[in-house]
């Protein structure tokens, strides 16, 4: 079954859940949220608009959370943005890029697909997903602007942070992506008309978006509604949380292996544990208060890292996927079998590693070139002492033999070999044939 299953009779216990996990950034009436929660079950929904093909593991936040509420016997629904994504969040140092419509459908269709497993689909609160394209499509731009447009202060509008540091920025803002805030609005007025919804989550930095909408509802409709926003996560060097160098941490397989999405999150700091533990795990408090001790007192054994990074790969990507980004970890460090690892998944794990790729016509190069090569040792004399001292392997294999050359039969899935420095220096070669 799809996502998960109503743990207890709605209540608002889902609230203090959520301060202890440091999940509560701003709401717009807590006392009042508190008696809707404990009166409810209610209907929420969070929006994600589709500005890539993929969701990023910041957006798995604003997940994990529609799912804690539905777990409190709430009603989700997940919005995906055909209309908002086809306009974007105004950004606070660059101008949006206008993906064609095509794109922006595609991606809608890639999205709805991804949210699925995070939500249940069936019961009394069984979740829903809908596309705003579906509501803002049919208006016309008249009816658009005196109907809905009529509500909105523009001096209250250019108080948000993104749009204040673009007017004040030589590159200034167009209408179009001023316009978001009330598209976003809009939504939510659509979705109390349609569903009863009474209840926005999102992230801190859409919070001047989300109290648009409770505005235009108390506006038009006369009463009032509820909105949540949770901290935007970064790490211990201000980075914000899925982002890396070499660019996005994505929830699709297809974009990042589970292998390497397994690993980003194995590498988190220690000081980071604690904090994505109460963000993303479902454990229990006193579990995870275990962990965020055991992260203290034995920070080399990585049990709060493992935990997290073993809960979320199986999360998002399923059990097989976390089996075997476990055993290609274990195995490129001598404590496996490397001929059982996969294809996809050994090259994505070597990936992961300083890896060179050579090409050759028949012969393979000497260890001694691959070491270097792959940058495991500076030199050739010094990869020839590594092989002479016994810290060389090859496919796990100790290597003694400072002029050994490996043969083709040795290549894994007849492309690469794994070679290592000492217990812990790994390296991937990929061999390609002209």
């Amino acid at each position: 079954m799809e996502g998960t299953t109503v743990t207890r009779p709605s209540d608002d216990r889902v609230l203090d859940e959520l301060h202890w996990r440091g999940m509560v950034a701003h709401t717009t009436d807590e006392a009042a949220l508190r008696t809707a929660l404990a009166s409810g079950p209610i209907t929420y929904y969070v929006g994600f608009d589709p500005s890539a093909q993929s969701l990023q593991l910041g957006n798995l936040v604003q997940l994990l959370t529609a799912r804690r509420f539905q777990q409190a016997g709430h009603r989700p629904i997940i919005l995906v943005g055909g209309s908002t994504g086809l306009i974007g969040d105004p950004k606070p140092d660059a101008e949006r890029t206008l993906r064609e419509p095509e794109v922006v459908a595609g991606w809608v269709d890639k999205i709805k697909d991804q949210v699925r497993p995070f939500v249940s689909f069936e019961g009394p609160n069984a979740a829903i997903v809908v596309n705003n394209l579906d509501w803002t499509a049919p208006i016309s731009a008249l009816e658009f602007l005196r109907d809905i447009g009529k509500h909105f202060r523009v001096n209250k509008m250019i108080q948000k942070e993104a749009v204040s540091a673009r007017l004040n920025s030589e590159l200034g803002i167009g209408y179009t992506e001023f316009s978001y805030q009330i598209l976003q609005a809009y939504d939510y007025l659509e979705l109390f008309k349609r569903f009863g919804c009474l209840l926005q989550l999102g992230g801190s930095d859409q919070w001047g978006n989300i109290t648009a909408g409770v505005d235009l509802i108390r506006r038009v409709e006369g009463t009032t509604v509820h909105a949540l926003a949770t901290p935007l996560l970064t790490d211990t060097e201000g980075r914000k949380l899925g982002k890396t160098e070499s660019g996005s941490v994505w929830l699709s397989g297809e974009l990042m292996s589970p292998y390497a999405f397994y690993q980003y999150l194995y590498n988190t700091a220690d000081a980071d544990v604690g904090t994505y533990l109460r963000a993303f795990s479902f454990r229990s408090r006193e579990e995870i208060e275990e962990l965020e001790k055991a992260t203290a007192e034995r920070p080399a054994a990585r049990e709060g890292q493992r935990a997290l990074a073993e809960e979320l790969t199986t999360l998002v990507h399923g059990a097989d996927e976390t089996a075997k980004a476990l055993a290609a970890s274990a195995a490129l460090f001598g404590r496996g079998t490397l001929a059982e690892i996969d294809e996809v998944t050994l090259g994505a794990a070597l990936r992961e590693t300083p890896h060179t790729r050579v090409e050759v016509d028949s012969t393979l190069p000497p260890l001694v070139d691959l070491l270097v090569d792959a940058g495991l040792v500076p030199s050739k004399s010094a990869a020839r002492r590594t092989i002479e001292e016994g810290g060389a392997y090859i496919n796990n294999e100790r290597v003694t033999d400072p002029d050994a050359v490996p043969e083709a039969s040795e290549l894994l899935h007849g492309r690469w070999l794994v070679l290592r420095r000492g217990r812990r220096n790994v390296a991937g070669v990929e061999i390609v044939r002209p």
